[in-house]
């Protein structure tokens, strides 16, 4: 094992970027890296000075899921009652933490997303991909399923027929298929990937950061909930979002024709 940290952060402008620093290993997640993600994640969204951030890896892969080695000198080697909390107070830990955010994340998906690494694009709440990218959800390829809540999410990202023939083929999509899968909303030149997810954090961090982050919040919880149930949280989160000192500021920055200066608050 490496004596790197598993990730590295950058803090700019209110936007923080987060590499994942396993290039030797393919960015693999293993449990160092999902307990830093987890751990700067949580951080990142409890001080509120970051308004967005963006997630890459190191290397030529974005994450190659599991580590394919380890796995193999594991196999066997848990009971099924053992593996069931392996899964539940690891990896599962992060879909679990993403739904919870309230700051947003841009996957910069800078090469292949494998397994796992495609579930955790998903996890994320937009997706840009380099042209060298591609995506599997290739767990049927080494004889296991998506243990880390890819059959939840993928379905909601590409729809039900594209997330099965996905899960059930493993077979790969390039860059181009992604994108008219719905998969990411963006493909670029490679060497242009940081600067089109920087140019998009951007234009999510000039907003004011409490209606951005209360937007995020009302989006994941319209995922699965009754139209009735969206309504009620919308009608809180706006009665909040009115209150605030930020909102005040977009209406006289719209009526001055300047840009807002927002605090948060």
């Amino acid at each position: 094992m490496t004596d790197s940290p598993p990730l590295l952060v950058e803090i700019h402008d209110h936007i923080a970027t987060l590499t994942m620093n396993r290039p030797e290993a393919r960015n693999a997640l293993d449990p160092e890296l999902i307990e830093a993600l987890i751990e700067t994640l949580s951080r990142l969204d409890a001080e509120g000075r970051v308004r967005v951030a963006i997630l890459t890896g190191a290397g030529s892969a974005f994450s190659a899921g599991g580590n394919v080695k380890r796995m193999a000198e594991a196999a066997g080697e848990r009971s099924p009652v053992e593996s069931i909390g392996y899964y539940r107070h690891g990896i599962q830990r992060l879909p679990l933490l993403f739904e919870r955010l309230e700051l947003p994340v841009i996957a910069a998906v800078n090469g292949p997303a494998i397994g796992a690494g495609l579930d955790l694009a998903t996890m994320c709440d937009l997706r840009i991909a380099a042209e060298s990218a591609r995506f599997a959800e290739s767990f049927v390829k080494v004889g296991i399923i998506p243990g880390d809540g890819g059959a939840w999410l993928l379905p909601r990202v590409v729809g039900f027929a594209r997330a099965a023939e996905m899960a059930l083929t493993g077979d790969p999509l390039d860059a181009k298929a992604a994108l008219a899968a719905g998969l990411v909303s963006r493909v670029v030149p490679d060497p242009e990937l940081m600067e089109a997810a920087w140019a998009l954090a951007e234009r999510i961090a000039v907003n004011p950061p409490i209606a951005v982050r209360m937007a995020r919040r009302l989006l994941r919880a319209a995922w699965n909930a009754r139209l009735e149930q969206v309504l009620e949280l919308s009608a809180a989160l706006q009665a909040i979002a009115h209150t605030t000192a930020d909102h005040r500021e977009a209406l006289a920055a719209l009526r001055e024709k300047r840009q807002g200066r927002y605090r948060g608050a």
